[in-house]
């Protein structure tokens, strides 16, 4: 870009834009999933018979037969097609990260030379895309590329412009889950099992444990033209050169200020279409960096709060070019500013109650809340290395333990009064629950200005650098990147969860059944799983360098490195886990395994060729130009003035010379390593071998070689620096 178009470019950006704000007619309660094919459309386009039999298999007490799918397939299509839709497609989640999509019209032959509308039960439960076409790890090959997508009628089918869009699985021939839903639905029917059977301890009357996630989609958004003007920004997502702008985040005005204008409309164009699509947004503000944002829903049942993520992160990117916008989900696509997170919030409930919520009045309500808490506990020191490996990614990598983000340790916050309280149950020695009466989850404070009323104070604090927080009913996972699917984590918290819970029930049950009363074998087991998982709880700066190296000594998993990370997968105890579960086969994770490694390298690689190129076609020609003006300008002035005196006047200029040139040398030389850097990698043939050589010799080369370029862009005049700066970046008008 010549620096005259940026200019342009720039300006552009800064201009007043109008401000389109779709005010419907409706409250938002009356057009709620407008365009979803919920139980009441189904009431009203299924026959009575076929309605009650699929909310059966919604509530997974029957599978979907063939006959019945028919009738439901035809009672979608006639509702689908009044409003609008001609197509239909299978909606799924590859190993990309994204979803993927493939239209096919209601069209057959009538047989009399013509064509009909049609849309059969088949076509509903099942087809079949190219799964050779898709990561699998070597599950598939290129010449075997029969796999299947199978509806998942738990998540309402929906509409979107035209098409008929069916939430499924995704397998391949041979049965692997090729998808992040299939194993998701593993891990639920799994926590299903397991917490009921403990749940039924304390309530014999519980049916069924469902587990509810509200996740917290954090974004950047940025004007397009300026996107567009940034190389980097389109192929990486995130800017691989910037020298940080002299006002960021540091006022701290940003976050919870007044929405920008053009945002607000931006927001409530998005959260319109998404309430239309059934996605119960409920929260947006400013985050803390400039330009960043959040947009929080209800909670829901996970499977479906998953699809909704992945849903809403496609309608996020589409109506944000609506507003000459595009939006960021990548970790960290600014340095020296907050990057994105999505936390995800992970609670347990029965068809009864919270399995989490806060203690109640009697000894049981109180043993059954400690109960959960300390099996959550044990899964997640039991497993703390591969809950990391379950979030940790290229993009990621940048964003944890950044100051604004989680440390790449796993560990739990669990506040002043629930650490006492399970300290107290350790030490006790009594066969009789030393529980009590566990103070509720508020109190109240009263403060001395007369118009404020009284206020209910959470009996713990927040600790914001901690990954895995314990916030009043549920735990909240804070490590999760902004533009992963949320299933990655879920399934290996939930599955490892499971497992906690499937111990304590067979230990609960030896000890009753050599003659402990219930209740006290389950508060011994609880005692001993308080001493286990110790190790996991700390409530302090998770930023600081005494706590690596005291989490080190706890034995929990410090390592950074994004590939050796992903090893935990393949630990002896998550392959136990996970086939134990029913979660993973050892040929899935290794297959995932696989991918992940594929997956960053592929991901550094890009990063590295284009950062190279911006390098050597973008910034040297540029900073050389300005070098050549600063030399034509000595020059012209030891014409002119005496030799001393040019020398003097000159001397600022000539102290720019040399610092142009040892950077420009410096970037020159070391963009050639860090093409021959890649050339070593990619002779590697083990996936996980090139993906630790990317990770080791070329990710670092472009960190030390952008610092120089950043140095030339407070160097080099402005008119002539070829890209969008910070500055003109990082604040929405």
């Amino acid at each position: 870009m010549s620096a005259t178009l940026r200019f342009q470019v720039v300006g552009e950006a800064f201009k007043k834009h109008p401000v389109d704000v779709p005010a419907p007619a409706e409250r938002p309660s009356a057009f709620f999933a407008k365009y979803v094919f919920t139980r009441e459309k189904m009431h009203k386009y299924l026959p009575l018979a076929v309605y009650e039999r699929m909310m059966e298999v919604i509530d997974g007490e029957a599978t979907l037969d063939r006959s019945t799918a028919d009738i439901v397939a035809e009672g979608m299509k006639r509702w689908a097609m009044e409003l609008g839709a001609t197509h239909t497609t299978h909606w799924f989640q590859p190993l990309t990260e994204g979803t993927a999509e493939k239209h096919d019209g209601f069209v057959e032959h009538d047989g009399k030379g013509g064509m009909m509308e049609e849309f059969t039960g088949k076509q509903l439960v099942q087809q079949e895309p190219d799964a050779s076409s898709f990561p699998s790890g070597g599950i598939r090959s290129t010449f075997e590329a029969r796999g299947y997508s199978a509806w998942d009628p738990a998540s309402p089918v929906f509409v979107i412009g035209d098409t008929l869009m069916i939430p499924t699985v995704f397998i391949a021939y041979t049965g692997e889950a090729l998808d992040y839903k299939a194993p998701l639905k593993k891990a639920l029917h799994a926590i299903d099992r397991a917490a009921t059977d403990v749940a039924r301890l304390f309530y014999p009357d519980v049916k069924r444990v469902r587990a509810n996630l509200g996740w917290e989609q954090e974004y950047f958004l940025i004007d397009e033209g300026l996107y567009a003007a940034r190389p980097d920004l389109l192929m990486t997502g995130r800017t691989l050169m910037g020298h940080y702008s002299a006002k960021n985040q540091q006022m701290d005005d940003h976050y919870f200020g007044s929405i920008p204008e053009r945002v607000a409309a931006f927001m409530r164009d998005l959260e319109i279409q998404a309430l239309e699509l059934g996605i119960p947004c409920k929260t947006r503000h400013n985050e803390v960096a400039p330009n960043q944002f959040e947009l929080a829903p209800i909670f829901e049942e996970m499977n479906l709060a998953v699809d909704h993520n992945m849903l809403l992160m496609m309608l996020m990117k589409k109506v944000a070019r609506k507003h000459g916008f595009r939006c960021l989900l990548h970790e960290k696509p600014f340095a020296a500013v907050n990057g994105s997170g999505k936390h995800n919030n992970w609670s347990l409930t029965t068809d009864t109650g919270i399995l989490l919520h806060a203690p109640g009045r009697t000894q049981t309500d109180n043993l059954r809340f400690i109960t959960f808490i300390v099996e959550t506990l044990v899964a997640v020191h039991r497993h703390n290395g591969l809950l990391k490996a379950s979030i940790v990614s290229a993009t990621n990598a940048h964003r944890l333990g950044a100051n604004e983000a989680p440390p790449a340790i796993i560990s739990s916050f669990l506040g002043k009064q629930l650490n006492d309280v399970l300290d107290n149950i350790e030490k006790s020695t009594s066969k009789l629950s030393p529980l009590g009466e566990l103070e509720g989850a508020k109190h109240s404070i009263h403060l001395d200005i007369p118009q404020i009323p009284e206020l209910l104070i959470d009996n713990t604090d927040r600790n914001r650098t901690s990954p895995f927080a314990f916030t009043g009913n549920r735990f909240e996972f804070r490590a999760v990147g902004a533009e992963a699917n949320c299933a990655s984590a879920m399934i290996a918290l939930n599955a490892a969860v499971a497992e906690a819970l499937q111990d304590f029930r067979q230990r609960v049950d030896a000890l009753t059944a050599s003659g402990t009363e219930t209740m006290a074998a389950v508060l011994d087991v609880v005692r001993e799983d308080i001493s286990a998982c110790r190790a996991i709880r700390f409530d302090g700066n998770g930023y600081s360098d005494e706590w690596k190296a005291e989490a080190a000594r706890r034995g929990l998993d410090t390592e950074s490195s994004v590939p050796l990370v992903i090893d935990r997968y393949l630990d002896d105890a998550s392959i136990a886990m996970f086939r134990r579960t029913n979660v993973f086969t050892r040929a899935e994770i290794e297959a995932r395994n696989e991918i992940k490694w594929d997956t960053y390298t592929k991901k550094i690689q890009i990063e590295a060729r284009i950062f190279g190129d911006m390098c050597l076609n973008h910034i040297v020609p540029v900073a050389t130009r300005y070098q050549s003006q600063l030399i034509d300008n000595v020059h012209k002035m030891s014409q002119i003035f005496g030799a001393d005196e040019a020398e003097q006047l000159a001397a600022n200029n000539v102290g720019l010379i040399r610092q142009i040139a040892s950077h420009t040398s410096y970037i020159t030389a070391h963009v050639e390593q860090l093409v021959e850097a890649r050339r070593v990698a990619n002779r590697i043939e083990s996936p996980r071998q090139r993906a630790i050589a990317y990770h080791d010799t070329v990710a670092p080369l472009i960190e030390d070689i952008r610092y120089h370029v950043d140095k030339l862009e407070v160097i080099v005049d402005d008119e002539l620096w070829p890209l969008p700066k910070y500055r003109e970046m990082l604040f929405i008008r």
